[in-house]
């Protein structure tokens, strides 16, 4: 888009045209898309359009597009993670041994079973 602006203002100053660095600004600022709008409120809020340098303008710009890309990058990610399909879990099935339950189980037992499953758990949120 700069170079294409670039080359516009340069064929116009060819025909004697001359614009002032605020006139750039402002029909570049005019030029950006609704993606553009919320820095492009706060680039005429904060500053004076009239003394606003070009060069200013293309680097604000630009930073703004890199720092888009990398959010909707990071977004991209966080969302596609989403709709992956649940990871797969670890089921225990409980067996009975001869005329035990497991309503019997010894505290001991119960306590290392308990344990098992919270490593189990804190290795899976950690992955």
């Amino acid at each position: 888009m700069i170079t294409h602006f670039t080359d516009i203002i340069n064929g116009l100053k060819g025909f004697d045209r001359k614009f002032t660095n605020g006139e750039l600004v402002s029909k570049i600022l005019r030029s950006l898309s609704e993606d553009w709008n919320s820095l492009k409120m706060l680039i005429e809020n904060i500053k004076d359009v009239n003394t606003y340098l070009l060069e200013e303008l293309y680097e604000t710009l630009m930073t703004y597009k890199l720092n888009n890309a990398k959010i909707k990058k990071k977004t991209r990610k966080s969302k596609k993670e989403m709709k992956e399909s649940p990871k797969r879990q670890i089921v225990l099935k409980s067996t009975n041994d001869e005329g035990s339950s497991n309503t019997n189980m010894s505290d001991e037992k119960y306590d290392d079973l308990l344990l098992l499953v919270k490593k189990w758990r804190r290795f899976q949120n950690n992955r």
